[in-house]
């Protein structure tokens, strides 16, 4: 088994990025970080300190790319393609030039790249890929990975919706029961495929350690639900048994008031973790109750924050 040293993670500065550093440093794992901001060990603009910070790492996390949480008009459109693609490219281009490159790059991704599915669940090789703005993006990303001019071993993480304590997507949800909106969206029938952002850290650990994969690898718990059983167990998880349904039209009305759209809800995503499971990988948080009854124990109480776009 391969020891884990030394983590380099491209857009630490998110959610996502910000519980992996902490998990990492937790576990005394050096972490050092690329991104915009002059905070950041090095920024893509420096593009001999991006080597620099990659020479001598165990592994490479890239996380960069602007938040989908947002309306799709041309600009936000345009960055939050380029923000993906390009960081993915240059990042591809210094690993090539690197002396001693990680010996995995790990590239977020997402389980959004597969069609709405209702009748079946998707994984990474029977999925079927979809149509759309989101589905293009994912793949232009993780074809720049996968074209990308080096042989380090590459994984796409195709990441469901990640719930944890202290923001990310669970906030929105647990606002919404807490002011009595907490029942099903839409038709409540669309599945809903998420992971525990304890269980995404230990499945990069695992997927470092596992050196036979590579290639997409889907990262969602075992057991998907409804959006209508979602709502149920938020509001169980919170003390209230009832909550008003919100319709299609309100949403579609809701999400233009607050920058966002409305298919980060009403789309159905259905994702297996394939590689995972066959691979032995064992979730701390298979189930949705599980997750919701962890991550309300460490949430205050009132309205909490949500990012608008």
């Amino acid at each position: 088994m391969s020891t884990m040293n030394y983590v380099v993670i491209c857009g630490a500065s998110g959610y996502i990025g910000q519980y992996l550093r902490r998990s990492l440093e937790a576990s005394r794992i050096n972490v050092r970080t690329i991104g915009r901001s002059d905070s950041s060990d090095a920024t893509w603009s420096d593009r001999q300190g991006v080597v620099d910070v990659l020479d001598g790492a165990d592994l490479v996390v890239n996380l960069a790319g602007r938040s989908v949480s947002c309306r799709y008009n041309k600009r936000n459109a345009d960055e939050i393609f380029s923000s993906r693609v390009e960081t993915t490219a240059q990042l591809g281009r210094a690993l090539a030039r690197t002396p001693q490159p990680p010996s995995l790059w790990i590239n977020a991704s997402t389980g959004t790249i597969y069609r709405d599915a209702r009748d079946r669940p998707m994984n990474e090789r029977t999925g079927e890929l979809g149509t759309g703005f989101s589905v293009a993006v994912a793949r232009a990303w993780e074809q720049e990975l996968f074209e990308a001019p080096t042989t380090v071993r590459k994984v796409a993480l195709r990441m469901s919706i990640v719930l944890g304590a202290g923001g990310g997507a669970i906030n929105p949800f647990i606002n919404l029961a807490r002011v009595g909106f907490g029942g099903r969206m839409g038709d409540g029938r669309q599945m809903f495929s998420w992971v525990h952002a304890d269980d995404l850290v230990r499945s990069i650990t695992h997927v470092y350690e596992h050196q036979a994969i590579s290639g997409p690898v889907n990262v969602a718990s075992p057991v998907a639900v409804t959006n209508d059983v979602l709502m149920r167990e938020v509001r169980a998880s919170l003390g209230r048994a009832r909550g008003l349904p919100t319709p299609d039209w309100m949403l579609k009305l809701g999400a233009r008031v607050i920058r966002t759209e409305a298919e980060l809800v009403l789309k159905s995503r259905w994702v297996n973790p394939g590689v995972l499971s066959d691979t032995g990988f064992e979730f701390t948080f298979p189930t949705l109750d599980s997750a919701l009854n962890q991550i309300v124990q460490e949430t205050p109480r009132g309205l909490l924050p949500v990012a608008l776009g």
